[in-house]
């Protein structure tokens, strides 16, 4: 399990765990955790097949990779209680996590619950089992990194940095070998779990592509609090990272 770190060696708050989207890694938080990490330890993990962590033998469920993550926070011994923010897939990450360690987790933040109606996570669910697969003839793979360019480095926000945005790019396509398999996890994801949810939660949903599914799914727990940022849409943590960061220290705090 890979994962990058930041905070002070006697932290005054409690220590803060972000799992990040898929295909991505934890490279997307580089910024946020440098505003987020000024009076807390921040744990960013890789999920387990993307960015520097090892791969399973096959995908897994959500509850997988929340027990991959669980025994991570054992290994590095981190003291409880935990908070955790989890962005698209890493919000269903989050929530399972939660599920499996109400012993550790104490509250949690999400943006962009991926709970699109079923009919829709059925088709996906398909095509994320039966995408292309790597060849040699380099086809498939060189068809998904020139629609992986254009919707990270060409369509990003402006505000975005270009050099951030080159290195987006060479992370996802690090992984397009298995690229799809969180998403196998997510479009078979069983929302009803999140009506199990007990611990304080926010939301914090932008204006982008996931905003009515996610303020949907928000109805399912019982404990959350809603703040919706209009004016933001995509690649939040490239040029909003101290705005995030003073959001997620409002609710935490």
């Amino acid at each position: 399990m890979h994962y990058r770190f930041a905070g002070p060696d006697k932290p005054a708050k409690p220590a803060l765990v972000l799992l990040h989207q898929n295909p991505s890694s934890s490279f997307e938080y580089e910024q946020l955790m440098a505003a987020v990490a000024t009076d807390r330890q921040v744990y960013a993990f890789d999920t387990p097949g993307y960015g520097m962590s090892d791969a399973p033998p096959e995908p897994l469920h959500m509850t997988g990779y929340a027990a991959s993550f669980s025994d991570a926070i054992d290994a590095l011994t981190i003291d409880g209680p935990i908070d955790v923010y989890g962005f698209h897939t890493g919000a269903l990450l989050a929530i399972e996590l939660a599920l499996l360690r109400s012993d550790k987790i104490g509250r949690m933040a999400l943006t962009g619950i991926p709970m699109y109606p079923p009919e829709k996570r059925a088709e996906l669910l398909a095509q994320a089992k039966d995408g292309p697969a790597p060849d040699e003839k380099g086809e498939a793979t060189l068809s998904l990194l020139s629609r992986l360019w254009d919707y990270i480095v060409v369509q990003r926000d402006p505000r975005a940095p270009f050099d951030r945005a080159m290195r987006s790019f060479a992370d996802k396509a690090m992984v397009l070998d298995r690229a799809s398999w969180a998403y196998q996890g997510v479009w078979s994801y069983d929302y009803a779990r999140l009506s199990a949810l007990k611990l304080p939660t926010l939301l914090l949903q932008p204006d982008e592509q996931l905003r009515d599914a996610s303020l949907a799914a928000a109805k399912l727990i019982t404990n959350i609090k809603v703040r919706e940022l209009p004016d933001l849409d995509r690649d939040i943590f490239e040029f909003a990272q101290e705005r995030i960061a003073n959001e997620l220290h409002n609710f935490f705090d």
